[in-house]
């Protein structure tokens, strides 16, 4: 991997100089918890649940920054202090990635933010219909294929899975090749070729949009690569090391912030299919779901030590 860039913000380099122990009224914090910096990684789900916390801790008083860059850079940049938080941490596709920076003791996983993903590969239902419903189907067919697997963003998880299969021969892939893009251009490229009639096989997860606007299938029989039960997943909150001690408030509500498949799947569609910015899509839920807010922000306040539920279901009913 290519040395890491040094991705701060002004604000960021800002609030790093300020004296780190000075707090605000009210506050058990140091004023350098006042910028709150997150990292993304181009899928619509991370996207959506970002912009959720962001919301949220906006109307608590705090600024938040969000970069989107690819996993590697991610968690190279909460070790070195270029980010707070990464709430896209996908167990156990991601093991191999995090295993480093946990062993130095760099970045550490607080909270599951997420329970009853998947995360494998996929075809079109035609294609299933056709016979190829198992990984050991793919190779027998790879010239309808075009031996090609699409995949997501240089570095990312599931395409380095998917190099280990082809590496290993796994299932007979060793003539397959990866296709690199991202989550818009390989949905890009399910739509043509769903729209063609056309094989194709890609990574697939859920939750996600492409669960309702595509007819797809996943494939049986990845398990000792995604996992069982087509990958079955758990998405989890990580942070740099010792974050959450020498900034709690912050810390008890990304302790407690969870999501469901189903709100998930609503702001994703919003995000997707209806245009709509990630963080009105996020205020707009919290404005229908105010009970949701109640378990992720007990025992929290805002920058002024008022108590953070009322304050923030006050932010997004404006």
């Amino acid at each position: 991997m290519a040395s890491l860039p040094r991705i701060l913000t002004a604000g960021a380099a800002i609030c790093m100089l300020a004296a780190p122990f000075a707090t605000l009224a009210g506050s058990d914090e140091p004023e350098a918890c006042g910028q709150v910096r997150f990292a993304e990684v181009g899928w619509t789900d991370i996207t959506a649940t970002t912009a959720t916390a962001r919301v949220v801790l906006e109307a608590l008083g705090y600024d938040t920054t969000s970069l989107t860059v690819s996993v590697p850079i991610a968690y190279g940049g909460l070790a070195n202090d270029d980010f707070d938080v990464f709430l896209g941490n996908w167990m156990p596709s991601m093991a191999s990635i995090i295993e480093p920076y946990e062993t130095r003791g760099t970045v550490e996983t607080i909270a599951t933010n997420l329970t009853g993903a998947k995360y494998t590969l996929a075809v079109p239902q035609y294609v299933h219909d056709a016979g190829v419903t198992h990984f050991s189907d793919l190779a027998e067919h790879r010239r309808e294929f075009g031996g090609r697997i699409y995949g997501l963003e240089s570095g990312n998880d599931g395409n380095e899975i998917i190099h280990d299969m082809i590496d290993q021969d796994a299932y007979g892939l060793s003539r397959f090749r990866v296709m690199e893009s991202s989550e818009a251009g390989m949905l890009g490229e399910v739509r043509r070729s769903t729209g063609n009639g056309d094989w194709i096989v890609f990574l697939a997860w859920e939750p996600h949009p492409m669960n309702t606007r595509f007819d797809i299938a996943y494939l049986e029989g990845g398990e000792d690569f995604f996992g069982p039960d087509f990958g079955a997943a758990t998405v989890h909150t990580n942070v740099q090391t010792g974050y959450v001690d020498r900034c709690p408030n912050v810390g008890q509500f990304l302790k407690q912030l969870s999501f469901t498949l189903e709100m998930e799947n609503h702001l994703m569609d919003q995000i997707m299919n209806q245009d709509v910015d990630p963080k009105q899509a996020a205020r707009d839920w919290l404005r229908d779901n105010p009970e949701a807010l109640e378990p992720w922000l007990e025992g929290v306040t805002d920058r002024q030590g008022r108590p953070a539920l009322e304050v923030v279901k006050e932010a997004v009913a404006g």
